[in-house]
């Protein structure tokens, strides 16, 4: 499978719950199947623009996406606009260039505090692509219980 987490970075975000969303993917990262090519895996930051981004073939190992991820730093925005990291990930990141295997199932993972800028436009783009969401507070308390 490949997955990409998209990771809000928006002002109402706390560099604590930026750090919590990191260990959370760097958890999920290390039970994935990445050495063996199985599990392509990807990652956007967002706010007011897309920042920082992983490409599905950017790294081969887990000890390195990991790595990648643990280096991330909190760009705190005003802004939280979604639904651009959204068409970013479906228009950019989820293509043969960045790695997206055509032959295997894409998972997109938004963790957020769940308030777009831009509503309207990010429900489109939800409703496009996402059957099923979780708010950040849901995931939380779903990964402090994870063993």
């Amino acid at each position: 499978m490949d997955i990409v987490f998209v990771l809000g970075e928006s002002g109402s975000l706390t560099s604590r719950d930026f750090e919590l969303m990191k260990s959370f993917v760097s958890r999920i990262v290390g039970r994935l199947d990445i050495d063996s090519n199985s599990t392509r895996v990807g990652l956007a930051t967002y706010g007011e623009t897309v920042g920082t981004v992983i490409n599905l073939n950017d790294h081969n190992t887990i000890a390195s996406l990991q790595a990648a991820v643990s280096s991330l730093t909190h760009a705190s925005g005003r802004a939280t606009l979604m639904h651009s990291a959204l068409e970013y990930v479906r228009t950019m990141m989820l293509t043969s260039a960045a790695g997206d295997r055509r032959n295997v199932p894409n998972i997109v993972v938004v963790l957020t505090d769940g308030h777009s800028t831009n509503k309207t436009a990010t429900r489109v783009s939800y409703q496009c692509r996402c059957n099923y969401h979780h708010s950040i507070p849901q995931v939380l308390q779903w990964y402090a219980s994870f063993p």
